[in-house]
């Protein structure tokens, strides 16, 4: 492999993904301003699918400028929609439980994007979508969530929906469907797809 491969983001998510599937890479995070590169999408009459993916190659194209002409960076970004709201990631637990009360027994959708840049080109893309239903629980059962946050970390504040599936968060669910690598961060079997068309992994 003669390219290097490059995660130009700071989410231990999407990294966990790549090093559980056995893929060597550095990263990289992007530094860009989320918010307002959404509100020019919005004000553009972009939907979330092209404005995830606008993110995700913003922040390849940017890392990709301080990397060397061989590295192939990866960007990726998530968007939560409910009703044509678009939902970001909580600033602090007030919002955690905002979010989730106006999530609580309703279907939204959760938009991830994935980018591939190398030398100012972009070389790949893929969006995916998925639907999941959360059920009608308790105030007493957000209560419990909620304090099992306050234990386990503020990792969830990195998480646009303010769950992950990959503790507790799954019990908010009733109905998934869609891609699972996908709502944890990165549509890892398109990327895996991408990457051995350049020979970077074995075919």
């Amino acid at each position: 492999m003669t390219e290097d491969l490059v995660l130009a983001s700071a989410s231990t998510a999407r990294a966990g993904l790549l090093a559980a599937a056995g893929i060597d890479f550095r990263i990289e995070p992007a530094e860009l301003d989320e918010g307002l590169l959404q509100q020019i999408c919005r004000a553009r009459g972009r939907d979330a699918a092209e404005c995830a993916l606008a993110l995700a190659e913003a922040k390849a194209r940017q890392v990709a400028e301080r990397c060397g002409r061989a590295a192939v960076v990866i960007g990726a970004d998530q968007l939560l929609v409910r009703g044509g709201v678009w939902f970001d990631k909580p600033a602090d637990l007030r919002q955690v439980r905002t979010q989730l009360q106006a999530l609580r027994g309703r279907t939204h959708e959760v938009v991830a994007a994935v980018c591939a840049v190398q030398d100012g080109s972009r070389l790949w893309h893929g969006v995916s979508r998925s639907r999941l239903t959360m059920r009608n629980f308790t105030d007493v059962f957000l209560d419990d969530y909620i304090a099992a946050l306050l234990r386990g970390g503020a990792d969830v504040f990195g998480s646009v929906g303010a769950y992950r599936l990959e503790g507790k968060g799954v019990q908010l669910f009733e109905v998934i469907e869609g891609d699972h690598f996908a709502i944890l961060g990165l549509p890892l079997l398109e990327l895996l797809g991408f990457l051995r068309t350049k020979d970077m992994i074995l075919p």
